[in-house]
């Protein structure tokens, strides 16, 4: 099944313009990890995941949504798709109650660090932060992506930036929330990040 297809399963043919929009952006030429592979990987967690989740289907509306406005030379891509998300959802049969969750979701996406109780948030940020708990091999694949997509940065500002995002990440006490993702991705995760540091700061 193609992105379209699923977005329409989810959504509705009738919303069918939205989902080529979204599959367009995922696919923007500047884009090395931010991908339409990296939406689909996303989709697919939340997939398995939904059974944590309160509203499985506001979940994937976010997940869809969650990078759709990428330019890494901005503070405020997050703040941006939700925005996005609002205006395209808006002419849609969805609740404004739950064009408000997506949109609150998606913002999430910023910090990934949902509340104890907010289901919801913990499977979207689990599912987006999955990338990190991967084989060695995939994890530096998108390690190299996420250079790429920083390329206007010299290596002078870009590796002590990055050093910074990744000590953040080890000082949380937990990157997964779920007790799946926990389980499969939490110690593999530290391991790769703690490798990464180690190459940035050698």
């Amino acid at each position: 099944m193609d992105l379209v297809d699923r977005w329409m399963e989810l959504a509705g043919s009738q919303t069918r313009h939205i989902g080529e929009e979204l599959a367009a952006r995922y696919g923007e030429d500047h884009r090395r990890y931010h991908t339409r592979e990296h939406l689909t990987a996303v989709l697919d967690l939340v997939d398995e995941l939904a059974g944590h989740a309160a509203d499985a289907d506001a979940v994937r509306l976010a997940a869809w949504f969650h990078d759709a406005v990428y330019d890494p030379e901005r503070a405020d891509n997050e703040e941006r798709s939700a925005r996005l998300a609002e205006r395209m959802l808006t002419d849609t049969d969805l609740t404004p109650e739950r064009v408000a969750e997506v949109s609150r979701l998606i913002v999430l996406t910023e910090t990934h660090a949902p509340e104890d109780g907010d289901r919801n948030g913990q499977v979207l940020c689990d599912a987006d932060l999955a990338i990190l708990g991967s084989d060695p091999e995939r994890y530096a694949a998108y390690a190299a992506a996420v250079r790429e997509e920083y390329a206007f940065v010299p290596d002078e500002f870009f590796k002590p930036g990055r050093a910074d995002v990744l000590a953040g990440l080890l000082e949380l006490p937990a990157l997964f929330h779920t007790a799946p993702a926990r389980e499969r991705f939490e110690a593999v995760a530290r391991r790769n990040i703690e490798t990464e540091l180690m190459l940035l700061r050698a």
